[in-house]
């Protein structure tokens, strides 16, 4: 019946009736957080607090072609998933080491012991020759530096980089690794390396 109205209108060149005009919604109001809704932590405080949760200590390692090895000390690392294995890190934005890792597309996670405490510190600084009188090997995969001692060490490719703050975070899909089954982690604990006892 209503096909039969509509074929009649066209034949007789009748114009549909106009929709009725309507009011538009009101457009969103869009703004940034305010300075008076932001939680007001110091960034001391943010680190003495968080500094209660005691974590391991790791070096990051990669070779560049350019540069030959490079890495950094690293207490932010993760295991993430399970299938696929992937593992993570967060590292600066501002970390001049970061960009030839980068460049590597892989990289090897040296997990540290209990006496290595030393071996972080040399890593851990900026512009130095971090590898002088460091023993090493390639990692079985990506060839990234794996530091000879270590009780652990991962040996990855990167899959993404996220944004995160002031930081970047790194997930690496876990190609081979391998550990021993003994000795003890070093420990980071508000600001001063440490060790299981018991």
């Amino acid at each position: 019946m209503a096909a039969t109205a509509v074929r009649y209108l066209r034949s007789v060149g009748a114009a549909p009736a106009a929709a009725p005009p309507f009011d538009a919604l009101p457009r969103p109001v869009l703004r940034t957080v305010g300075e008076d809704e932001r939680l007001p932590v110091a960034p001391a405080e943010f680190r003495r607090v968080l500094g209660h949760f005691a974590s391991g200590v790791t070096v990051i390692t990669a070779h560049d072609e350019e540069g030959g090895p490079a890495g950094f000390a690293c207490q932010s690392f993760a295991s993430l998933s399970l299938d696929p294995p992937l593992v993570v890190f967060m590292v600066a934005r501002t970390s001049t080491t970061w960009p030839r890792i980068a460049r590597a597309g892989a990289f090897c996670v040296n997990v540290l012991g209990a006496d290595q405490d030393g071996l972080c510190r040399t890593f851990a600084v900026s512009g130095a020759d971090k590898f002088a009188g460091v023993a090493h090997t390639p990692a079985p995969v990506t060839g990234s530096p794996r530091l000879a001692s270590v009780p652990a060490w991962i040996d990855c490719t990167i899959g993404t980089v996220h944004t995160g703050g002031d930081h970047l975070i790194v997930v690496g899909r876990v190609e081979a690794l391998g550990a021993e089954d003994h000795g003890d982690p070093l420990l980071f604990h508000r600001g001063r390396f440490g060790r299981f006892e018991g």
